[in-house]
């Protein structure tokens, strides 16, 4: 796996997509606006406004910067059916915990991942753990808790 590639969904990559944008030709513009704004307010050494604004471009700077990058590095997760018979990125599992509790996960890269919402990247402890394995087989990582068990009940 390339250190470079950062694996996203179509859905994912857009939403970066339109984030970047409006960064780039709505936000740039109103931090550019407080900045001037700020610079009439006077000496620009204790001007607590323009300072915050010059932050505000700095964070913004940055962020515009990261984004731009994962679009760049994008690698669009395709869910085809070759991929049903073994985890891989992009795949939905459903697996069972110990007390035989059905928890639901979509593998998906680091950019995307929310575990609130069942979202696993495919680089934390559970969704290395999860990568390569099929139905019936049994899953173990290390969890702040300690070590969890899962058997993987389907692919998607």
């Amino acid at each position: 796996m390339d250190n470079n590639q950062l694996y996203l969904t179509a859905e994912g990559l857009e939403k970066l997509k339109k984030e970047l944008d409006f960064l780039i030709h709505t936000k740039r513009k109103e931090v550019a606006n407080r900045i001037e704004s700020a610079k009439e307010l006077g000496d620009l050494s204790e001007n607590a406004e323009y300072s915050d604004a010059k932050d505000e471009q700095a964070f913004l700077e940055g962020r515009i910067s990261e984004l731009a990058n994962v679009v760049r590095h994008a690698v669009i997760i395709k869910n085809s059916s070759a991929k049903k018979d073994f985890v891989d990125i992009g795949s939905i599992v459903e697996a069972k915990n110990e007390k035989n509790d059905i928890k639901t996960y979509k593998i998906v890269g680091r950019q995307e991942a929310d575990p609130g919402v069942g979202f696993i990247s495919n680089e934390s402890p559970i969704g290395r753990a999860f990568l390569g394995k099929r139905v019936g087989d049994t899953v173990e990582f290390q969890a702040p808790k300690g070590s969890v068990k899962f058997v993987v009940a389907s692919i998607k």
